[in-house]
């Protein structure tokens, strides 16, 4: 595709080839021996200091390195703890209503049943989760956020509706698992803290990653959680543990600059951003509304509900432009007016070039010229 705003992926532009391959070369000769060895259900020791590190930084919180694993990405995290802390399928997991199209499929896959809360510009509704708690017939097994430019809306859980989630998880015994995969993916403002920053519950499971703030090709996130949940993820792993060459070059990497590439990377991300939100107001203002992340990979589009879904596919198949339907995130699969397009690797000129394609499309996908009748992101 000539314009591919479908793949979450970081940007090639700010790849740091000569450091990466400074870091590589160091990792070989310092630590062959150990590539030898399997590094086992924690990982890489040194990488894993690192990532407390990076975690306690953040949050202002000290973060234990030895109740932390690494995995061969956040996704095995993600599914690791499903397993864990599903007893049988059927059982079910509380999630947004719109989350990672991975993490459904994941969670699917392994037999658990999910249970969609709204969300709105401030992230999952409370009040929703609330009435749904309170109205059960079956305890959910655990509850799954993206609470940081959720992927695919962009939006934050806010912080009143971070404490909100801790009492109600605490007032129903639930764990909560928070995938923060996103969180230094960082433009404006404060970074939102952690839910584990804001409670020492020992129901809370964290995941991360850093296929976000560096490249999803290392293949590398990690959990992070609290006795006993922390031996029962471990001990549903059964391939020996995580890349070590991987993790021995990021931890060369890293090394005394964990947030210098991040930072750098960011910059430039931001600018992608600004340019994106800059042509759709050029060419969608009056027919669209879109979330403006201040963070992540990810911009989330309502279309007019007068949007013909399956020509506008075929209309932006024909011109080259991709996207990711709404219904790839939606819990149920239900068909949505809404699309994801995610900006972190498409090159400026794309984003230029490629909008007022897009634009095209949605104006011969619909059924009339009317201006949009809405003006937000989400119904109430």
């Amino acid at each position: 595709m000539k314009y591919d705003f479908a793949v979450g992926q970081t940007n090639p532009e700010t790849f740091p080839v000569e450091a990466f391959k400074r870091a590589a070369i160091q990792a070989i000769e310092d630590e062959h021996a150990s590539f030898n060895q399997y590094p086992g259900g924690k990982g890489h020791p040194q990488l894993r200091a690192l990532m407390a590190q990076r975690e306690s930084e953040r949050e202002g919180v000290r973060v234990d390195p030895e109740m932390m694993a690494l995995t061969n990405g956040s996704m095995q995290g993600v599914t690791l703890v499903g397993q864990a802390l599903m007893d049988a399928p059927g059982d079910q997991v509380i999630t947004e209503a719109f989350t990672y199209s991975g993490t459904i499929a994941a969670y699917k896959g392994i037999g658990l049943d999910m249970v969609g809360i709204p969300v709105d510009e401030s992230g999952m509704r409370m009040d929703h989760l609330e009435a749904h708690l309170r109205s059960m017939k079956k305890k959910p097994k655990f509850i799954y956020a993206l609470t940081a430019y959720q992927n695919p809306t962009g939006v934050n859980l806010s912080l009143e509706r971070r404490h909100r989630l801790i009492e109600l998880a605490a007032e129903y015994e639930i764990p909560v698992v928070e995938d923060n995969c996103y969180g230094d993916v960082h433009f404006d403002g404060d970074k939102p803290p952690a839910l584990y920053a804001l409670s020492d519950d020992a129901h809370h499971i964290y995941l991360c990653s850093l296929s976000k703030i560096f490249a999803p090709g290392v293949r590398l996130g990690y959990v992070l959680a609290r006795r006993p949940y922390f031996e029962k993820i471990v001990g549903r792993r059964f391939d020996a543990g995580s890349n070590t060459f991987a993790a021995a070059v990021m931890a060369k990497f890293y090394g005394e600059n964990l947030w210098t590439h991040c930072e750098a990377a960011n910059v430039a991300l931001k600018r992608k951003r600004d340019l994106l939100v800059s042509r759709l107001k050029d060419v969608l203002e009056d027919e669209c509304v879109w979330s403006h992340p201040t963070g992540g990979l990810f911009l989330w589009l309502r279309l007019p509900e007068d949007t013909d879904l399956d020509r506008l596919r075929t209309e932006a198949t024909n011109k080259g432009f991709n996207y990711a339907e709404g219904r790839d995130f939606h819990e149920t699969g239900e068909r949505v007016p809404y699309i994801r397009l995610a900006f972190g690797h498409v090159p400026d000129d794309a984003i230029v070039e490629g909008i007022p394609v897009l634009a095209q499309c949605v104006q011969r996908a619909r059924s009339s010229n009317a201006p949009r009748d809405f003006t937000s992101l989400f119904d109430d």
